[in-house]
This record gives structure tokens, sequence and C-alpha cells, in this order.
């Protein structure tokens, strides 16, 4: 019934001249038939080739750029059914150089990008599923009706939003980096393959990272080699679509020229990624590694960058430490990761230059907090927890007994299409 309801047509709007009232009626989302046929092709047309990690950089790519302070104005005046406010109005005029229906696509476009965008970061941050827009209205025989979108987040049929892709990744960027200021530190599991990001995200977990060690062991690949990129990038593209933030570990980059992994980057559709200055041969040089973080940084500003500073698991002093962390934070890394470092005194040195991202291996939760700490994760925990279960639940076979395990129906729910982002 409710899709038969979503295929209804949109409730009319008047027409109008100038500000909201002139955006309404030449936008795709407020229009029936022949016309709504035409601005879509029009608008699917504006976002085609887009590729956007922030709501800046689609502004700009729709030619719109340094406008969001006026989008913001307009985006509470823009359904129908809400008042118009002036400065609505004036936001409006100024954004539009021509009245054409291209014009308005464009600055519909991107409220209706950031209306969805900032609620939807928001039911992410806080782990709620419901729809972040509730409801819409359709035009039946006897009024304006209110449709649920409970099975349908993103709407259905001919007026289902055509840049769904587009504002779930970047609200999915905007909640993970949110979820990196919060009082709690965000508790970030670590997976291996499909089936074990699934299995945490169904379990609550409101982001996933990636464990380099799963990755490669899993592969038959030494860990720390470089040589896991192909495995570690479709494992990152699978992963983009869960119904969650999602970082993932890409060692150095697996690519020696920082452009090439800049591209990688803003390609991958994931909210995270982590970047270490240790390779096969040892430590790179501050600068070098610096001027990957901001080549990539430039071409990704959505996606969130962890630096991981590899000076504690190779013996060197804080002073190194404090020092490459400010050269990665001054070059554009949005936080820092340090394995190994356990001495409160340093901990909380680190916490004071960027979000801390340590290792659950020394503290609860509480008292890293305390600490400053604003992310753990469980780095190649989970793997090899999982690694030792696997071969004492087989010697338990083996000897008669059994273990707790999954049911196969709860697996394969697991990789049911419900578990994707673009599900309804």
């Amino acid at each position: 019934m409710t899709e038969e309801l979503l295929n209804l047509p949109v409730p009319h709007v008047p027409a109008g001249d100038h500000g909201v009232a002139w955006l309404r009626a030449n936008v795709v989302r407020f229009s029936n038939g022949a016309e709504h046929a035409r601005r879509r092709a029009l608008t699917t047309k504006l976002i085609e080739n887009v590729h956007a990690t922030t709501l800046d950089e689609f502004a700009t790519a729709l030619d719109l750029p340094g406008s969001l302070g006026d989008i913001a104005e307009i985006a509470p005046s823009y359904q129908p059914h809400e008042p118009v406010t002036a400065a609505a109005d004036a936001a409006v005029e100024r954004l539009a150089r021509s009245h054409d229906e291209e014009t308005a696509a464009r600055i519909g476009l991107l409220v209706q990008a950031w209306a969805a965008t900032h609620a939807l970061a928001e039911h992410l941050r806080t782990g709620d599923p419901t729809p972040p827009v509730p409801i819409t209205r359709r035009a039946a025989e006897g009024g304006v009706i209110e449709v649920g979108l409970d099975a349908h987040p993103f709407g259905h049929g001919p007026h289902a939003c055509p840049g769904r892709e587009l504002a779930t990744r970047i609200a999915k960027n905007m909640a993970f980096r949110a979820m990196h200021h919060q009082d709690e530190p965000l508790i970030l599991p670590n997976a291996w393959d499909y089936a074990s990001a699934a299995a945490l995200h169904a379990a609550g977990f409101r982001a996933i990272g990636t464990t380099s060690l799963g990755v490669c062991a899993a592969h038959g690949i030494v860990d720390g080699s470089g040589l896991a990129d192909r495995e570690a990038v479709a494992l990152a593209r699978k992963l983009s679509d869960l119904p969650c933030p999602v970082t993932v570990d890409l060692e150095s980059g697996f690519r020696t020229a920082p452009a090439e992994v800049a591209e990688l980057v803003a390609g991958l559709g994931v909210a995270g990624i982590n970047l270490e200055d240790g390779r096969p041969h040892g430590l790179v040089t501050p600068d070098e590694q610096a001027n990957l973080i901001s080549t990539v940084k430039e071409r990704a500003p959505g996606v969130f960058l962890n630096a991981r500073i590899d000076t504690h698991w190779r013996g060197l002093a804080l002073a190194e430490t404090v020092d490459r962390a400010k050269r990665y934070v001054d070059a554009g890394a949005d936080g820092i990761f340090v394995p190994g470092v356990t001495e409160p005194r340093d901990i909380e040195a680190l916490a004071g230059l960027a979000p801390l991202n340590l290792l659950a291996q020394h503290g609860t939760p509480s008292e890293l907090a305390g600490l400053g700490v604003k992310r753990i994760s469980t780095g190649s925990l989970l793997f090899r927890a999982a690694l030792q279960h696997t071969v004492a639940t087989a010697q338990a076979v083996r000897d008669g007994g059994t273990a707790a395990a999954f049911s196969y129906a709860e697996v394969q729910d697991l990789i049911s299409r419900g578990t994707r982002s673009d599900a309804g």
C-alpha cells in the first residue's frame, strides 16, 4: 500500500516569480507529469558525474560555491507546508542569477542535500534507525495525505530521491567526523570481511573499521608488506554499502605517488581511512608523510584521515611522536592514532593535539575518556579472537563437543540487501 501511495502525485504548489515561491514552482521535487519528467532529467544530469565528499564540494560542483549559509536559511522554508521567511526569500534571490529551471534545479538540489544530510548524519551519529525524514505528502482524491517512509527512507517511484547515494555518502562523512567530537569515545570494532562487518553493525556498533592484519592474513599476505592493495580496496568498496560509516586501514597507501593515493581515497566511498608513517623499511620522514596527508585531504576533504604514528612501536621518544603529530595535523589530518602508547601523561599530551585514537588494550573506555581519548579501536584483536575460536571449535567437535555460533539463517540475514545503505 505504501508503494502505491508514493506513486501518487505530489501536492500542487502555486506559481511564483521570486524567492521561495519561485523555487518551489520550478523544482522537480514539487512537480508532476511532463514538467516532472523534464526537471528530473535535468536534475539527474547535474549530479551524474559529481563525487563530492562534503556539502561544500557539492555546492562548488553545482556552481554555487560558498552558498551554504544561504542554503541553511532557505531549507526551513523549502517545503510547501512550511512558512516562508523574508530571510529565505532574500537568500533565494542572492543565489538565483537567473530565474530559469536549471538555476532552480541547482538551488533545489543543494537545499534538499543540506536538509537530508544533516538529518541523516544525526541519525547515524546517535544510532537512530528511523528514517531521517519520517513522512512525505501526496495528493489523493480526498486531499493531501501523509505517507510514512519507514520502508522507503529515500522515497519510491517517480519522486524517489535521485541523489540518495551522494547524500548518504556525505551524511556518513559528517556523522563519522562528529563521532570524534563527543564526550564518550567512539568504540570502533575492526572487521576483516563483509560478514564480520555486517555482524558488528547488527550488534549495534555505529561505525566499523577494518584491520590490515585480518585482511592480509585472510588472503595469505604478510601484514605491513604493502601487498594487500587489491584485497583492502575490494573490501572497502563492499563495506561502503553498509548503513553506517566505515573507515578502512590503507596501511601507507599502497602506492608511491601521493596523487594516486588521493584518487584512490576519493573513489572508495568510505567515511574514513588510516594512513601510517611506517613502511617495511622503517619510518618515512615527517615531511614525506605530511605531503601524503595534505594531498589526500585536498582531493577528499570529507574523508576522515586518521594519521597513524608508529614511533612508540619502534621505541622512539614522546617528543618525536608529538612533533610528527603536529606536522600531520597541520597538513590536514583529522585525528591521530598512536598504537603502543600507554602512559597517562603521554596520552593526555597527545589528546590535546587532535582527536586521539588508541587501541583497546589498557584502560576502560571511561578511564581513557578521562584522559581525552576520542576513539578506541580493537585493531586485529577481533580477527585473532575469531581465529582462536575457530580452532577451539574444531577441537571441541573432534573431542565430541560443540560451541556457540550464529545460525545459518542469522548469517544469511546479515548478508541480505536489508543490511545495505540503498535498501528501500
